[in-house]
């Protein structure tokens, strides 16, 4: 069974290998302020952090979905959409782009601790046409150092590491001596939970080993 990553992400890539998948990664093309913004406007509310990084799984699922139908695909196989944000004090923050609204953040979020949404979307994609779905959403608290020095956190920002991950921090990298504590599956913190992908994978009616397609030397 082949596994379609909808995303770049250089971190759900490695989780995935190292879980024996080697997925086929695909960029979504998914404009996530304006997916959200809409559903906002619809609603006539602000979105929970539950629901943003579940319509944008969802939307970069589908779009994968439709490329997939574009390109004359016709494998079978599950596509895999993914999105992740940090709250604290109950505000929500994606991905920083700049040192100085990362600096801001970790100032913020030093000594303390906050909350990890990851959304996941899995479609079932069988002779070119999309089929059943899926999502569920993994939520883990990530707790931060409070001895972290403004010497640490300009040596971490100029890196750029935190500026293209959600929260500004990364648990499998720089940022990971940082974080004391994570209550919850540590995965979720990545980017993707992989007990959370099993379960909806077994939702489907496939089996999690059905996916292996790499060993562990590979």
């Amino acid at each position: 069974m082949r596994l379609y990553l909808a995303s770049t992400s250089p971190a759900r890539l490695a989780l995935l290998r190292s879980s024996g998948i080697e997925p086929v990664t695909m960029a979504p093309g998914v404009d996530e302020d304006a997916v959200a913004a809409e559903a906002a406007r619809q609603s006539g509310a602000p979105l929970t952090p539950h629901r943003v990084v579940e319509l944008l799984a969802r939307a970069k699922a589908e779009a994968v979905s439709v490329a997939l139908r574009e390109t004359g695909t016709h494998g079978d196989g599950l596509v895999l959409g993914g999105d992740s944000v940090f709250v604290i004090d109950e505000v929500i923050y994606g991905k920083p782009h700049t040192a100085e609204k990362a600096r801001q953040r970790w100032q913020l979020q030093r000594g303390r601790t906050g909350q990890l949404f990851s959304g996941h979307w899995l479609i079932e994609h069988s002779n070119g046409q999309a089929g059943r779905a899926v999502g569920a959403v993994a939520v883990a608290d990530v707790t931060f150092a409070d001895d972290i020095g403004d010497d640490e956190l300009d040596a971490y920002i100029a890196t750029g590491e935190p500026l293209l991950v959600a929260g500004a921090f990364t648990i499998d990298s720089l940022g990971a001596p940082f974080i004391t504590h994570i209550d919850g599956d540590p995965s979720t913190v990545v980017g993707l939970s992989l007990p959370t992908l099993r379960r909806l994978v077994t939702r489907l009616g496939h089996s999690w080993p059905s996916l292996w397609n790499r060993g562990p030397a590979s």
